[in-house]
């Protein structure tokens, strides 16, 4: 048993352990960018015993809805996260 209790140990130490910052800014550019715009998804195929389906899907985040400044919302989760300014720019996509 005393085993497994440091396994869980060494779980949740890294589990709280602060991202890197490019981990930071990987994470963050993913937020921004669900701020930018709705993310759609489609799908469309076909199956030898159901035939064609298709599906679809629209996701809005709550910075979306707000109206916030997806270059504000990188920024802010980065610090977040890291304490520190972001090591460089977001790579958001092109609208």
């Amino acid at each position: 048993m005393h085993r497994w209790s440091l396994v869980a140990l060494a779980i949740s130490v890294a589990a709280c352990t602060p991202p890197t910052p490019e981990q930071a800014a990987q994470r963050c550019e993913e937020r921004a960018r669900a701020a930018q715009a709705p993310e759609v998804g489609v799908t469309i195929g076909a199956s030898s015993d159901g035939g064609p389906f298709a599906s679809g899907n629209i996701s809005l985040s709550g910075d979306l809805l707000r109206g916030r400044d997806p270059l504000e919302v990188y920024e802010t989760c980065v610090i977040q996260m890291t304490g520190q300014p972001p090591i460089r720019p977001p790579r958001l996509r092109a609208l």
